[in-house]
């Protein structure tokens, strides 16, 4: 789910996006209805697509005879070249025009989805969520950039509302709609509907950004930073692949050489962003994760605790699927249906997020951190409970709880992570947010994925003893994000 910064400092957005350099064309007209509605139709799209797929995991396995560790790369592979090439995507558009980035990435992700819908193997359903998660950066990045481009301060600031309130539409649509759609099983089609779903919407949504959206760029663009991506997908790369297939193939010589070369990518990746910034102004590359944004303490503290609990969200919803679908039985349906009270809670907290911060500033983090970990208590206590006889009733109080506590900690971190960023190098600041928040949530499915998998293994602890001690891991991740909270700003 995305979440609002304050939308009344000059230069905040949504962690979601990369904000826009001055632009080269401001319409002062706002955006019609029609083209706010084209615009929040691109990160809608790219947001359900990730949540959509975890109640159609099983439907998936049994119709692609696919593996555990091949569905952990449909979610954390569509997440990861989201994440690596967000801030690319914002660069071409703030470059060559940010209507035709997004008119772009819309066809991409339309064919991209309708490869998915068509793929016939497991592998290849993962390079075509690859390639929409690269057509989702391509997309979404021109969005909030063009709503900070035109208008007046009111209007963007109503537009930078409704944008925000898409990521709780986004998990309840995710889940429900996915549920339905799977359970539906249309003319034996099973899972492959939450995919083409997104033809006919995205040709709609090209017709309307062609016809509605204003073109707008920026003044002073700047060049995409080619090595930096191109390390961090390795550094990604080589710890995803191994903890996903190398764990299902019995840990071979190539699977450790790779995990092993991770440090590599990554300390390559930091030298190069320290000298991408040291020549700053110089007319070279911008650098993706520029190394200074790590001198303000709310952003060096704040990324420490979004990590770990974007992890945990990530693992959360993989988790649950494989759990109320492969082991207790529940139709994709009611798994979708079950999470709507989490979805509803966690939406309902994020309305409130604004005055609860202004009022006690960290310490809602803390406060919603707290409410999460008693949350999962709770649902790990119903599990132990009723196993298996759990029911969606059953496990509506803890959902509500845990969704309520991160619908306060999610978008309470994410605006005081960026308090003392400079508005000029906000951008970078919602870039380095952003791709944390997305590669969180990817290696979280890929490594705590796998050790319940292993765990729930036969012959293993079984499915309720992994399950609960997923929750219990959680938890504990909760409460360290209450302690460290304390080393945020106090204020926002």
């Amino acid at each position: 789910m995305t979440s609002l910064t304050s939308a009344s400092r000059p230069g905040a957005f949504d962690a979601g996006l990369v904000a826009a350099p001055p632009s080269a064309a401001s319409p002062s007209i706002p955006l019609s209805p029609l083209a706010l509605a084209a615009a929040l139709l691109g990160p809608l799209l790219a947001m359900i697509d990730f949540f959509i797929v975890n109640v159609a995991l099983p439907s998936m396995a049994t119709d692609l005879s696919a593996s555990t560790s091949l569905l952990e790369l449909v979610v954390s592979g569509y997440a990861t070249a989201y994440a690596v090439l967000l801030v690319v995507g914002g660069r071409l558009g703030d470059a060559f025009g940010r209507r035709r980035l997004f008119v772009a990435g819309m066809a991409a992700f339309t064919v991209t989805s309708l490869l998915c819908g068509l793929a016939p193997t497991a592998p290849a359903l993962v390079a075509a969520r690859v390639l929409q998660g690269a057509a989702a950066a391509l997309m979404v990045p021109q969005t909030l950039a063009t709503i900070q481009a035109t208008g007046t301060a009111s209007s963007r600031a109503r537009a930078v509302g409704w944008f925000g309130a898409t990521g709780g539409i986004a998990a309840v649509v995710g889940q429900v709609l996915g549920g339905v759609l799977v359970s539906a099983d249309l003319d034996g089609s099973q899972w492959r509907p939450i995919f083409l779903v997104n033809v006919p919407i995205g040709l709609a949504g090209l017709w309307l950004a062609r016809t509605r959206l204003p073109e707008t760029r920026s003044a002073v663009p700047t060049r995409p930073d080619v090595a930096g991506t191109a390390l961090l997908a390795a550094a990604v790369i080589s710890v995803l692949v191994p903890l996903t297939e190398g764990r299902s193939d019995g840990w071979p010589l190539w699977s450790l050489v790779l995990l092993a070369s991770a440090p590599v990518w990554a300390g390559a990746f930091v030298l190069v962003e320290r000298r991408l910034e040291g020549r700053a102004g110089m007319g070279g590359p911008t650098p993706l994760l520029p190394p200074s944004l790590l001198r303000h303490r709310s952003m060096r503290v704040g990324l420490a605790l979004a990590a770990p609990f974007f992890a945990g969200f990530g693992t959360f919803m993989f988790v649950y699927a494989l759990v109320v679908q492969s082991a207790l039985g529940w139709s994709p349906a009611a798994a979708g249906l079950a999470l709507t009270p989490m979805a509803v809670s966690f939406l309902t907290a994020s309305l409130l997020t604004a005055r609860a911060v202004a009022r006690w500033g960290r310490g809602v983090v803390a406060a919603g951190a707290a409410l999460q970990a008693a949350g999962l208590v709770v649902l790990g206590a119903t599990a132990w409970a009723t196993w298996p006889g759990l029911t969606a009733a059953a496990l509506a109080p803890g959902l509500v709880i845990a969704g309520f506590g991160q619908g306060w900690v999610m978008p309470s971190l994410i605006r005081i992570v960026l308090s003392e960023v400079p508005v000029g190098s906000a951008g970078a600041g919602s870039g380095a947010l952003t791709t944390t928040q997305q590669l969180s949530l990817a290696v979280g499915v890929a490594a705590f994925g796998s050790l319940f998998v292993t765990l729930a293994a036969p012959g293993a602890l079984g499915t309720l003893t992994a399950f609960l001690i997923i929750l219990g891991l959680q938890a504990l991740v909760a409460v360290a994000i209450v302690l460290g909270s304390r080393a945020l700003p106090v204020r926002s």
